[in-house]
């Protein structure tokens, strides 16, 4: 669980994992140098469950943040939980079992459901709507939340690009696809929570642009860069809200 400056929202996405039905796990918690409470908002949320490790680093991002995190992981299977989000209770237990019955599968990923700043629950998120397939992935990304992966893929991989950042998971889910099975488990097991200080909120230019590169990368791997380039279409939405 990657975190910066997420004071508020932490002790929600902890207990959520706390209250999973799968118990065997570890919760390790990258506090990417916050400048707000959210160390002490964690530590009071973990209380004394031996099972939650929280670690505080410098400003490195994202990337760096999992990155770092993911070297201090034991298990064979490998996931995230944004800090501002939540895990349904029965989302270790399913993703765990869909692995361990398919070994030929890398990451198995599930439905999400969209929440808002107040963790009222909107409903289905969009991305649930569109199939998987490798090649549908370079222009939709779907394989959202939540994703559970073998470690040594993650490994083998290299982890997460730090140059990719605000569209880390994008990249890496192209990579992986590219070398691996991923499937879908349709199943409505994580909370997405929209507002208005989340990266997909604040950053939605750079994400976008960087998900262009991700995507530019992958034509590029995939010999497809001499018939196919990126066309990026913006579209403006706008909205009142109370200051």
């Amino acid at each position: 669980m990657p975190a910066y400056n997420r004071e508020r929202f932490i002790p929600a996405a902890i207990g959520s994992v706390l209250r999973q039905t799968y118990g065997d796990f570890e919760l390790i918690v990258w506090d990417d140098g916050s400048t707000d409470g959210t160390i002490e908002a964690a530590r009071s949320a973990a209380g004394d469950d031996p099972r939650v490790r929280i670690f505080a680093g410098e400003h490195a991002g994202i990337s760096g943040a999992i990155n770092s995190g993911a070297k201090l992981a034991a298990g064979k299977y490998f996931g995230t939980v944004d800090s501002d989000d939540a895990l349904m209770p029965t989302a270790l237990a399913e993703a765990t079992r869909y692995l361990d019955e398919h070994p030929d599968v890398a990451m198995v990923y599930t439905d999400y459901l969209a929440m808002d700043e107040g963790g009222n629950v909107k409903g289905a998120g969009n991305r649930t709507k569109i199939p998987y397939s490798k090649d549908r992935l370079l222009i939709d990304f779907m394989t959202f939340h939540f994703r559970l992966m073998r470690r040594e893929w993650f490994e083998r991989l290299g982890g997460f690009d730090a140059a990719m950042d605000a569209a880390e998971d994008y990249d890496f889910c192209l990579r992986l696809s590219e070398q691996a099975e991923i499937r879908h488990l349709a199943q409505p097991l994580y909370l997405y929570r929209v507002h208005a200080n989340s990266v997909s909120t604040s950053n939605r230019l750079h994400q976008i642009m960087l998900a262009k590169d991700a995507i530019a990368r992958a034509l590029e791997r995939r010999g497809m860069s001499r018939e196919f380039e990126v066309d990026v279409e913006l579209v403006g939405k706008f909205r009142l809200r109370k200051r």
